[in-house]
């Protein structure tokens, strides 16, 4: 018997029957192919291995579940929130206008079958610390996500949550960054309010605050006290909120910025690097947090071949430093845990002819399924023309997965190139091209010291300029945008049936009605101990050892705005100043 044969009757007897027994299932509802015992290839069990085993090249999971119950969902008509996590967890990424507003879009999406928790999108004043009455404001309070000054508003948003679907029954994410601990205060406040154990909560917040200086630019304080808060919020959730994500990395924002391929996954590497050793710095054993650590997802294009060899070098790479380089032994600490694999990215959809952009979809899910998990047709077709997807273009998209899933069969074999001779190059040429640039970063003083030196930034920007030239001067072809668009070609669009989902009247009237609500929560507030908490929160920051979280946690618990909180912290912390690209 050769070593792969060795190796698969382990992987069988270790990973594979615990999880069908675990399942309930009597057989394996996907199958693996390995290099025949006449030729083995010595580098196979090293580089690739078996799914579920490091080096996790070939995927996370043994047995997955969306295709080990697919059948089941199909004859139960369920509807599986592509690209949220179950029925239990987050759905959809979405929000808009105030609080009241978001809360009833969540109502009206149950009554259309989800059963998944929020997934915040957040209005940009959120997320850059301002309130809803502030003069920087002004514009934009619920345009682009929805509105969050204070716990008032996650308890109208959470009044949607109560009985079966009560917030420990459900994952909450959200995309917030540089004010990330009050949203998490936010949420703990509300369980607190229930007489919900903190420790019960699940969901993820995104607090990749790296990423922003980087790329997506909705940071407030430098990188060194940004840091200094990720710790905080490390440190606390791990001791206090051990079934909440730490962070959700993105190496999606940083190509969607422009960057190349190989930026994407060394940027975001990076990143992840520049966290796990901050909760080393603070203490913590490297496998009692690691394995809170998610991705969001890294960038795509319509590459296919070449986003199926990104995704499984990002999975090798990212176990092999969490094995190598920080020492963990549990094998989910080394996961590069997303629920988006390879997809196409919204910067492959087009304005122009944009029912085309279905197409692109279908190969950016065909990509998804074929590079280790299921397959994502991300975005809808609609995406380029505003926000709020709609209902039609979320129905195409969900019928891809669907078709690809059941018709094609996409997910009867795991990693089906693992062993190409094809592929297997693609992804080693990758993983170095990938790892090279990680190690110039590095040399660099990590992603702090490229930050603050501009490098990144500038990298990307020069990466964004090269891609639109080469589009320019047709040495790049996009259908639609700079060929094939004469006037024989046809613009083709779908009838619209269901209404709006961001209603334009709401939209129109979300800043009015939430400076209101905010002067009138001022006034009713107890702002003794307003003035008190943020005293304190005042003294702590300039302790450098002391963790702000409890702090927060009061300031929140006293309806303390979120802008109130980050001037405080703004006059100890200062304000980030972009360097010169």
């Amino acid at each position: 018997m050769g070593k792969i044969e060795e190796k698969r009757r382990e992987w069988m007897e270790k990973q594979v029957t615990p999880k069908l027994k675990k399942l309930k299932l009597k057989e394996m509802p996907s199958q693996f192919y390995t290099p025949p015992n006449d030729r083995e290839d010595p580098d196979f069990l090293e580089k690739t291995g078996f799914p579920g085993q490091y080096p996790f090249t070939a995927g996370n999971d043994p047995v997955p579940r969306w295709q080990a119950f697919a059948a089941a969902q199909a004859k139960a008509s369920l509807k599986f929130e592509f690209g949220g996590s179950g029925a239990s967890g987050a759905g959809m990424y979405a929000g808009f206008g105030a609080p009241e507003d978001y809360r009833d879009y969540l109502l009206r999406m149950r009554e259309m079958g989800s059963q998944a928790g929020p997934n915040f999108a957040m209005d940009l004043p959120t997320q850059c610390g301002y309130d809803s009455d502030s003069p920087q404001a002004e514009g934009e309070v619920g345009r682009v996500g929805v509105a969050i000054d204070t716990l008032k508003d996650f308890e109208i948003v959470y009044s949607a949550y109560t009985g079966d679907v009560n917030i420990d029954k459900v994952s909450s994410n959200y995309t917030i960054n540089a004010p990330a601990m009050i949203i998490i205060a936010m949420y703990a406040s509300i369980a607190i309010q229930r007489g919900i154990p903190i420790a019960n909560l699940r969901g993820t917040p995104q607090n990749d605050i790296l990423k922003e200086f980087i790329s997506r630019g909705t940071y407030i304080f430098p990188p060194g006290p940004s840091i200094r808060l990720f710790r905080d919020i490390l440190v606390f959730c791990t001791k206090n909120m051990p079934k909440l994500n730490i962070t959700s990395i993105g190496g999606y924002h940083i190509r969607e910025a422009g960057a190349t391929r190989v930026q994407d996954l060394a940027f975001a590497m990076a990143n992840g690097a520049t966290y796990l050793q901050t909760g080393i710095d603070a203490g913590l054993d490297i496998d009692s947090f690691a394995s809170k650590f998610s991705f969001n997802g890294f960038g795509g294009s319509m590459e296919i071949y070449k986003e199926i060899a990104f995704q499984r070098a990002a999975r090798r790479i990212w176990s092999r430093m969490l094995k190598e380089r920080f020492g963990a032994k549990n094998p989910r600490s080394m996961m590069v845990r997303q629920v988006m694999t390879a997809h196409i990215g919204c910067s492959s959809a087009t304005l122009q002819r944009p029912l085309n952009n279905l197409a692109r979809s279908v190969v950016g899910a065909i990509s998804g399924g074929m590079c280790g998990s299921i397959p994502f047709a991300m975005p809808p077709w609609d995406e380029p023309l505003g926000l709020g997807h709609s209902m039609e273009a979320k129905q195409l998209g969900y019928d891809v997965n669907r078709i690809l899933i059941y018709e094609a069969k996409l997910g009867e074999v795991l990693d089906p190139w693992a062993g190409s001779y094809f592929m297997e190059n693609l992804t080693d040429e990758i993983e170095g091209q990938v790892m090279e640039e990680f190690e110039k970063v590095e040399k660099m003083g990590g992603s702090v010291g490229c930050i603050e030196s501009g490098y990144m930034q500038r990298a990307i920007a020069r990466s964004a300029y090269e891609r639109q030239k080469r589009i320019e001067d047709l040495e790049e072809f996009v259908v639609g945008v700079n060929c094939f668009k004469g006037p024989n070609e046809l613009d083709i669009m779908t009838e619209r049936k269901v209404a709006d989902q961001y209603p334009k009247e709401l939209m129109e009237t979300a800043e009015e009605r939430k400076v209101t609500a905010l002067k009138q929560l001022k006034k009713e507030r107890d702002n003794k101990e307003v003035d008190k908490n943020l005293k304190d929160l005042e003294k702590a920051a300039k302790n450098e050892d002391i963790n702000l979280m409890p702090h927060i946690m009061d300031c929140v618990q006293s309806y303390t705005t979120l802008q109130e909180m980050c001037d405080v912290m703004r006059g100890i912390f200062g304000e980030y100043e972009p360097a010169k690209i």
